[in-house]
């Protein structure tokens, strides 16, 4: 068995747009020769803009959009959508959207949300469904009366928790995160963060966090992956990327995230204090 859970070889991703009448269609390149590979139980951290192509990539790791050229493996297998897969392949790896209400169904409620999860993909009783799905909402910091709830009377940050428990309910090996909790305020953040790290070290997962956030980038991730027009322009351990931005991209993405340190707030207002 590899030693990595996901790994991704030259992957290229192109699309056809435009084209009319007069003029042909042209192709648009979203990723460019793209590789990574993450170890078990470790947090790979995909960073950029809008349109680096990151996005392009979750579809391809999460098995939704295959890639143009070069290979996805899963622990260690080839992985082509094109061609049909075993049963298992897809319930290794899960993805959490940034909008959690947007990929929950408002007129479903919490615990048949979960449960269809199972009732797709294992032979359980609807007692054992009922009492697996009761079981993650606790794991998740929610409780067993949210069961017969609907989606619309949780908070942001208690939404999010659902769809993390969905998607473990497969017992994945791998989650996707995509931009997580950039939709939250910092308090909710802080909490959703710790509750994954939490839920990685419970489960053994393996994380791919995608996210344009540095400041929570740094906090969570053994590995980070900078990408700019569908290309990694920096890539390394976490603590060395960090301590020494070599692209002058990444240099860029750094100046501009807020700080909030207090070191930072501290020499803020020091500033402040001597313009008065």
């Amino acid at each position: 068995m590899s030693d990595f859970v996901i790994e991704g070889r030259n992957l290229t991703r192109a699309y056809r747009s435009g084209g009319g009448l007069f003029s042909p269609k042209r192709e648009v390149i979203a990723l460019k020769g793209v590789s990574f590979a993450v170890p078990r139980g470790k947090t790979l951290a995909i960073v950029g803009e809008s349109g680096c192509g990151k996005s392009t990539l979750a579809r391809i790791m999460t098995l939704i959009d295959p890639a143009t050229s070069g290979e996805l493996l899963i622990d260690g297998q080839v992985i082509d959508i094109r061609q049909a897969l075993p049963p298992d392949v897809r319930r290794k790896v899960q993805i959490v959207f940034q909008n959690p209400y947007g990929s929950l169904n408002p007129r479903q409620k919490v615990g048949d949300m979960l449960m269809e999860q199972l009732l797709l993909n294992t032979n359980h009783t609807p007692a054992q469904r009922r009492e697996l799905a009761i079981a993650m909402l606790q794991k998740v910091g929610l409780l067993a009366e949210h069961f017969t709830r609907y989606p619309h009377m949780f908070s942001g940050g208690q939404r999010q928790r659902l769809a993390i428990a969905r998607a473990l309910m497969v017992t994945p090996k791998i989650l996707v995160l995509d931009e997580p909790v950039s939709a939250l305020d910092l308090s909710v953040q802080a909490q959703v963060l710790n509750l994954l790290a939490d839920l990685q070290g419970e489960f053994g997962l393996t994380y791919v966090f995608i996210s344009h956030d540095l400041s929570v980038v740094r906090h969570i991730a053994d590995e980070v992956m900078v990408m700019y027009l569908g290309e990694v322009v920096e890539k390394g351990p976490a603590a060395q990327v960090f301590a020494r931005l070599q692209h002058s991209y990444t240099q860029t993405l750094f100046a501009a995230t807020p700080r909030a340190d207090v070191a930072t707030i501290k020499a803020r207002l020091a500033r402040k204090l001597a313009q008065v």
